[in-house]
């Protein structure tokens, strides 16, 4: 079993509660304008458009495929702006075995990892096999998802079983606003949500504000869904200020919200009853 892995960062503070290592795994089922890392959308077609930009000779075709020379690579990136469908040359493979062999690295500076993409749950067999591998190493494991999938499905519950928590993405709580956004409905997100509040295993919301949507309904929705199934307090909430570093050019339009409006959704979160709010 191969899993496809855009990066490591074997330490990291911001993805899941205290120091862990976050992988990024390769392909997503959404397609947001405000995305940070539209290399991870899809998977390298071959079309060898990067080879042409690249200035060391790291990327050459052989039998018609695309090899990246992770030692002659000097990360550019040259080759993510030349490439026309929001993918990358630069994959790494692992088996699950391999994977847990990269995290055991940053024992004992770490409590766990957390996995996110793309959308790392698209491999979610593959998760559920390396996470059993994570447990041996007595760490914990959070899946960073966009909730685009039915968990419920008999075909995921070894995967959720696996797994100790959940930090959901809630793009917008409005349909069309979601689909403006990401080019899919959020009638899975929703029920996501509902879900893992239900099963005990819903660690994280995350909420990017852009200054065109209904952060506040967003906010207020989603801790009604919690509060229905669960205990608002035991769950924390991100508000997270668009920025457009790493935004595709033709989405680079888009506004954050002001500063005084951030607060002012910081504010209201605690008032819906979020004990922990993190503003970014």
């Amino acid at each position: 079993m191969i899993g496809y892995v855009n990066k490591v960062i074997p330490m990291s503070v911001v993805d899941g509660p205290g120091n862990r290592t976050a992988i990024f795994f390769q392909g997503c089922n959404f397609n947001c304008k405000y995305c940070h890392n539209p290399e991870t959308i899809n998977h390298c077609i071959h079309c060898g458009k990067c080879i042409e930009v690249c200035p060391t000779g790291a990327l050459e075709k052989r039998e018609g495929r695309v090899h990246w020379d992770k030692e002659k690579c000097v990360d550019c990136d040259r080759c993510l702006g030349a490439c026309p469908y929001n993918a990358s040359p630069k994959i790494y493979t692992y088996t699950p075995q391999e994977l847990a062999k990269e995290v055991e690295k940053s024992i004992p500076f770490i409590e766990g990892i957390s996995t996110s993409g793309g959308e790392c749950t698209l491999q979610y067999e593959f998760l559920t096999e390396f996470y059993k591998e994570v447990k041996k190493l007595d760490l914990t494991v959070l899946t960073d998802t966009n909730g685009g999938l039915d968990f419920e499905e008999e075909r995921f519950q070894d995967f959720v079983n696996s797994t100790d928590g959940f930090m959901l993405d809630i793009k917008a709580w409005d349909e069309e606003e979601h689909r403006e956004l990401t080019g899919k409905s959020n009638e899975m997100v929703k029920k996501n949500l509902a879900y893992f509040t239900k099963i005990g295993k819903l660690e994280e919301i995350r909420c990017v504000c852009l200054s065109h949507l209904d952060n506040k309904k967003t906010i207020e929705e989603a801790a009604k869904v919690i509060k229905k199934w669960g205990n608002i307090e035991d769950i924390s909430i991100k508000i997270i200020q668009y920025r457009h570093f790493g935004v595709r050019e033709e989405f680079r339009n888009l506004s954050a919200p002001r500063k005084e409006e951030m607060e002012e959704y910081y504010h209201f979160a605690k008032e819906l009853g979020f004990e922990e709010v993190i503003l970014i």
